[in-house]
C-alpha cells in the first residue's frame, strides 16, 4: 500500500526533463490505470450499459410471456386433442361393441336359416321321395293288373268254348237288362 500512495505523491514530483515519459513501475500504474479505465467505464458506460440490460431484460421476459402464452395455448389444444381422443375412443369401442354383437346377431339369423332351408330341403326330398314311391308303387300295380288280366284272359280263352262264351254273354246281358229295370 505504501507503493500507491507513493505513486500518487510522486506524480507532483515528477522530474520536468523532457517532457512526456513513461512510468515502467508496473506495480506502481496498473492500479491506478485499472482505477482510471473503471471510473471512465462506469461513468460513460453506466448509462449504455444500464440501457442494454434493460432492453435485454424486456426481451427476456417478453419471450417468457410470449412462451407461456404459447404453453398456455399447446395445454388447451392439448385438453382438446385429449377430449376428442376420448370421443373417439368411446365411439370406437361402441361401434366395436355393435359390431360384434351385429356379427353374432347375423351369425344366428343365417344359421336359422340355414336350418330353415335344410328341413324344407329335407321336406322337399321326403316329399319326393314319397311321390317316387307312390309312383313306383302304381307301375308296379299297373303291371300287376295287366299280367293277371292277360292271365285271366288267356285262361277264359283257353277254357271257354263258344258254347260257354255265348251263355256268358247271355247272363250278361240278362244282368245288365233288370239293373236297368231296378234303376228306371
Amino acid at each position: 500500500m505504501k507503493n500507491v500512495t507513493d505513486s500518487f505523491v510522486s506524480l507532483g514530483h515528477w522530474p520536468f526533463t523532457g517532457g512526456f515519459g513513461f512510468n515502467t513501475d508496473i506495480l506502481a500504474t496498473n492500479p491506478i490505470n485499472l482505477s482510471v479505465v473503471l471510473g471512465v467505464l462506469i461513468f460513460f458506460g453506466k448509462g449504455v450499459l444500464s440501457g442494454l440490460l434493460d432492453n435485454r431484460k424486456q426481451r427476456i421476459l417478453n419471450t417468457i410471456r410470449n412462451s407461456e402464452e404459447l404453453c398456455g395455448g399447446a395445454i388447451e389444444q392439448l385438453e382438446k386433442a385429449r377430449a376428442r381422443l376420448r370421443k373417439v375412443e368411446m365411439e370406437a369401442d361402441q361401434f366395436r361393441v355393435n359390431g360384434y354383437s351385429e356379427i353374432e346377431r347375423e351369425k344366428l339369423n343365417f344359421i336359422n336359416s340355414t336350418y330353415k332351408t335344410l328341413e324344407q330341403l329335407e321336406n322337399y326330398k321326403n316329399e319326393t321321395i314319397h311321390f317316387e314311391q307312390q309312383r313306383a308303387i302304381n307301375q308296379v300295380r299297373q303291371r300287376v293288373f295287366q299280367q293277371a288280366l292277360q292271365g285271366a284272359l288267356g285262361t277264359l280263352n283257353s277254357c271257354l268254348n263258344n258254347e260257354l262264351h255265348l251263355r256268358t254273354i247271355s247272363t250278361n246281358i240278362g244282368m245288365l237288362g233288370s239293373m236297368k229295370e231296378i234303376t228306371d
